[in-house]
Order: C-alpha cells, then structure tokens, then sequence
C-alpha cells in the first residue's frame, strides 16, 4: 500500500511540473512579446523625434526584441511536447533567456529613444 502511495505522488509531483513547465514558458513568452511591444514603441517615438541615428538604434533594438519574442513563442509551444522533464525544464529555462533577450533589448530600445529625447512610454516601463 505504501508504494503504490507513493507512486501516486510522484506521479502527481511530475504531472504538477510539467505543467509548472508549460505556464512558466508560456508566461516568459507573454514577457517578451511585451518587451518587443514597448520596445515598438520606444522606436516610433524616438523616430518621431526626427533623430535620425537614434531612430535606427531604436529600430535595430526593436527588431532584436521582436525576433527574441519569436524565439521565446516557438520554445514555449515545444515544452509541452517535450518527452522528459529534463527536456521541458531546459526548454522552459530557454524560453525565460529568450524573454530575458526581448527585455534587454528593450532597454536598448528605449536608451535609444531617450537619447533622441523622445516621448516615454506611459506605462511607467
């Protein structure tokens, strides 16, 4: 009896983290098509300043974030797919870097768009 308790539990322990898994992927994906946003937005205001140059910058670092939101997407919808938990972690894990990159360079983004003296975003980002 003590042993089938006890695969019951890790059996509910490693369902509990593979699901665990799937919510953290899909929320660092949320996070970084939210950085690529901002960062979107930092770009069109720095553009609207008419600086060329940080204009540019903004865009470069803008695009940066949208290709690591596509990054961290694409992982997201392999976690579930993956066959082990050591897969899924790793995966999880890659997408958290991906949103970690679409945040940076969001930053970027927005240094740009200061730089230019352009309008701040108003989400208090």
């Amino acid at each position: 009896m003590n042993i089938a308790k006890t695969l019951l539990a890790l059996s509910l322990a490693a369902g509990l983290a593979a699901c665990s898994n799937t919510d953290q992927a899909a929320n660092s994906a949320q996070e970084a098509a939210d950085s690529a946003a901002e960062a979107q937005q930092a770009a069109a205001n720095a553009a609207a300043t008419g600086d060329v140059v940080a204009a540019e910058a903004a865009q470069a670092a803008a695009e940066a974030a949208d290709a690591a939101a596509d990054a961290s997407a694409q992982i997201a919808g392999q976690v579930q797919g993956a066959d082990e938990m050591t897969g899924r972690e790793d995966l999880a894990d890659a997408a958290e870097k991906a949103a970690d990159a679409a945040e940076q360079a969001q930053d970027a983004a927005e240094e740009a768009n200061a730089a230019a003296d352009g309008r701040n975003n108003t989400d208090g980002n």
